[in-house]
Parts: C-alpha cells; sequence; structure tokens
C-alpha cells in the first residue's frame, strides 16, 4: 500500500486563487465602444469654445458693434459646428464683455470681423503587442492566383495594451475698425485651442477615457470613475469666465431689484414722483 500525498489548505487555496486569476484574465475585453461621431463633434465643439473664451473683448466694452459675418458663414465646420456655432459663439462672448451689439451696420460706431483659421482632428493608435494581420492577408490573397504566394492567415490582434488619442485644434481671430473713418481700432489676435479624448484598453479591458472633452476626469467606458478633481480652467476660461458657466450679470440683477413687482408698487412709485419745476405741489398730487 503507497501512501496518499496530502496538499494542504493553504496551497489548495493559492491554486485557486491563480486559477481565478487567470480566467479573468482571459475572459477580459468582451465590450465594444462605439463614439466616433459624438467624440468628434465634443473635440471641434470644445476647441471652438477654448479658442473664443480666449478672446478678451472687453477693450471694446460699452461701445456699439456690427458683427460682420461675411468671412465666417460659409464655413462648413464639423457636423454641428458650423459656421452658425461659431457666429453664436462670439456673439455670446461679446454680450459678455458688455458690447453692444446691433443688427444694422448703420446703428454702429465700430465694426468688428471674424475668421476661422483652422478646425480639424487627427488621431494615432499605438498597440503594445501583436497587430491584426487582416491587411497583410488581404494583399496577399490578391496576388497568390497568379504568383503562387501562399496565403498568409489572418491572426487577431494580440495585445498587452492599446492606446488611441484624437485631438481636434481650433484657431480664431478678429478685429475691429470704425465704421465711419476705417481706422483700426482693436484686434485680439490668433487663438488656437485644442481639445483632447484618449482611450487606453488594458489586456483588452476598456476604454478608460481621459481627455478635455471629459475635463480630464478618468471615465471606463462612460462612467467616471472615482471623485476626480475638476481639472484647472483658468486657461481655458479666458478673460470671460461666463462664457462657459452659468452666469446672472450684475446689470440684470440691478434691474430686478429697481423694479417695481406688483401693480401697488407701480402706484406708489408713481405717487413717489417729485413735481415738475414750477408746478404748484397742489396741482401735482391731483
Amino acid at each position: 500500500m503507497f501512501p496518499v500525498p496530502t496538499v494542504s489548505q493553504s496551497v489548495l487555496t493559492r491554486t485557486c486563487y491563480l486559477a481565478c486569476a487567470v480566467l479573468m484574465a482571459l475572459c477580459t475585453g468582451c465590450g465594444t465602444t462605439k463614439q466616433h461621431e459624438a467624440t468628434q463633434q465634443l473635440m471641434a465643439s470644445d476647441a471652438v469654445d477654448t479658442a473664443i473664451a480666449r478672446i478678451d473683448f472687453t477693450p471694446l466694452e460699452g461701445q456699439t458693434v456690427y458683427f460682420d459675418t461675411n468671412y465666417i458663414k460659409n464655413y462648413k465646420g464639423v457636423g454641428f459646428v458650423n459656421a452658425e456655432y461659431v457666429i453664436s459663439s462670439l456673439r455670446q462672448q461679446m454680450f459678455a464683455a458688455g458690447l453692444k451689439v446691433r443688427e444694422a451696420k448703420d446703428e454702429a460706431d465700430y465694426i468688428i470681423e471674424g475668421r476661422v483659421g483652422a478646425l480639424g482632428e487627427n488621431d494615432h493608435e499605438v498597440v503594445y503587442g501583436m497587430p491584426a494581420t487582416s491587411s497583410l492577408n488581404a494583399a496577399t490573397s490578391a496576388v497568390a492566383a497568379t504568383s503562387g504566394i501562399p496565403i498568409v492567415p489572418t491572426i487577431p490582434e494580440i495585445s498587452i495594451a492599446r492606446r488611441n488619442d484624437q485631438a481636434a485644434t481650433a484657431k480664431i481671430g478678429v478685429f475691429a475698425y470704425h465704421r465711419e473713418s476705417g481706422e483700426r481700432v482693436w484686434q485680439s489676435g490668433l487663438k488656437v485651442a485644442r481639445a483632447t479624448s484618449k482611450d487606453l484598453w488594458i489586456m483588452g479591458a476598456g476604454p478608460f477615457q481621459r481627455g478635455t472633452i471629459y475635463d480630464d476626469k478618468l471615465r471606463f467606458a462612460g462612467t467616471t470613475l472615482g471623485n476626480s478633481t475638476e481639472r484647472e480652467r483658468a486657461g481655458r476660461r479666458g478673460i470671460i469666465a461666463a462664457y462657459k458657466d452659468e452666469a446672472l450679470f450684475e446689470d440684470l440683477k440691478i434691474a430686478q431689484e429697481e423694479l417695481p413687482s406688483t401693480e401697488s408698487d407701480i402706484q406708489q412709485a408713481s405717487a413717489e414722483e417729485p413735481a415738475a419745476e414750477g408746478e404748484p405741489a397742489a396741482e401735482a398730487e391731483k
């Protein structure tokens, strides 16, 4: 009779843990994320917003201006980020800076012109491991019939990690001149901004997402992970933070406080108005 070997409980536990870890590693990477169109439009709009937020219109604060859109209105753009989006965004920045925008050129003292120098998107992908050979298989199959070259079998992508980085860039400039004299008044300089979206897959699990369109918060397959702090926006907000943030301007607050709210308040305000010069007090009361 040979003795039966025994295995300790700790060895069995470690073996089970190891087997589970290997199984989990082999089973990851079953999800697919399709986000090309939405991501491209988010990056394009984010780049435009950031560039416009850096334009300081405050040197023209309080002046009547007319926004000439002839050099923007034919711009096609990317999806919804078209000429109308750029024009409306610039108008919002003008109003936020306190400019008095007029709809007719003859009603303004100054003319503002704007232009879009660039708005496009680039992306590149890096695979850490062995890429798929589908393109090589297609190339060899095209000449295999005549040359006798054996067809290279298709091998799926075998990667430890894969990264896909996308970036959009916008360049916008505006300037102003006096309507009657044509004298130069002000120019913003060219404002260039860049928006990013970065996706990472590790052992097939992902995408782990980060970029300016996500406020630089780490996301996993569209869900924010942890309690990441919001990125510093000082450089992106530009001079007027209200362009990207909800804001109630001080002038509107004062106007709302001064306006009578009820009919009795209106009558009381009328009664408290001083009498005209030279008019007797009794007649004023009547």
